[in-house]
C-alpha cells in the first residue's frame, strides 16, 4: 500500500512495539488517549517517547483553549524535537477558527498537524494558512463523518485535492472505523491514515479466503459454547 498508517494512542509499550517491528509510519496522540492511558505528566510522557522513536514522525497536541497560550505551548511542543509535528485543533472550544495562529506558525517553520476537521470549508481556510515551504498534515476526521451517516469518500477526495495547493501538505484520514478504511484511503490517494493497534493486527487478513474465514468463524462458536458449558 501507498498509504502511510500512522498508529494513533498514547501507551508507551504500544508505540515502541510498533516501532520494533516497523508496522507503522509515525504515531499521533491526542490528550483524550493520554488520559484514557493514565498519563497525568504530560511533558514526561512525551519525553519518554521521544528518548526512544527519533526516526519517524510523532504528534502532541497543544490544550490551551486560546490562540496566544496555544501559541506559547506550539513552540515549547515544537522545540522538544526534529520529528515533532504540533497539533492544534481547527477552532477553539468557542468556535473561533484557529488559521491565524496556523498561518503564524507555518511561516515560523513548525511542522504542523491540523486536527479535529471536518468540512470543506474548513480544510480549505487551513490549507490556505500552511506555509508551502513547511510539512503539515491535515487532519480529517473521515470516521466521524460515517457516524452522522455521510459518506465521506466524496469529500476526502475532494480535500486531497485542496491539499495539492501546498505541496507539502498531507491528507491525513482521522477516526477510521474498520480495516476497509485503510483500503479506501489508499485507493483514493490519502497520504496518512492513524489506526488503532486492533486494526493494525487485522490487516493480517489481507487475501484470506472467505469460506476459510467462515469456517474458523463456525469453529470458534462451537469451542466456545462448548467452554462455557451450555446445555439445553
Amino acid at each position: 500500500m501507498v498509504v502511510k498508517i500512522f498508529a494513533d494512542g498514547a501507551r508507551l509499550e504500544d508505540m515502541l512495539a510498533a516501532h520494533k517491528v516497523g508496522s507503522v509510519s509515525g504515531f499521533t496522540t491526542n490528550p483524550t488517549l493520554m488520559r484514557k492511558a493514565g498519563i497525568t505528566d504530560y511533558k514526561g510522557f512525551a519525553h519518554k517517547v521521544l528518548e526512544q522513536i527519533k526516526d519517524v514522525p510523532i504528534s502532541f497536541e497543544v490544550f490551551a483553549d486560546d490562540l496566544p497560550t496555544m501559541k506559547t505551548q506550539a513552540l515549547e511542543i515544537a522545540s522538544w524535537g526534529e520529528n515533532v509535528y504540533v497539533k492544534i485543533p481547527v477552532s477553539n472550544t468557542k468556535g473561533i477558527s484557529t488559521a491565524p495562529l496556523i498561518h503564524d506558525l507555518a511561516k515560523s517553520g513548525v511542522k504542523l498537524n491540523i486536527t479535529a476537521i471536518f468540512t470543506l470549508e474548513q480544510v480549505s481556510e487551513v490549507v490556505d494558512a500552511l506555509s508551502p515551504d513547511v510539512s503539515a498534515f491535515v487532519s480529517v476526521f473521515a470516521g466521524r463523518i460515517a457516524d452522522t451517516g455521510v459518506d465521506p469518500l466524496p469529500l476526502m477526495k475532494t480535500a486531497l485535492e485542496i491539499c495539492k495547493k501546498k505541496p507539502k501538505a498531507e491528507l491525513l484520514w482521522a477516526s477510521p472505523r474498520e480495516v476497509l478504511n485503510i483500503y479506501q484511503a489508499d485507493e483514493m490517494g490519502c497520504h496518512i491514515i492513524t489506526v488503532t493497534p486492533d486494526l493494525v493486527s487485522k490487516l493480517s487478513l489481507q487475501g484470506k479466503s472467505l469460506a476459510e474465514f467462515s469456517l474458523e468463524t463456525v469453529q470458534m462458536f462451537y469451542r466456545d459454547a462448548n467452554a462455557a458449558g451450555f446445555s439445553l
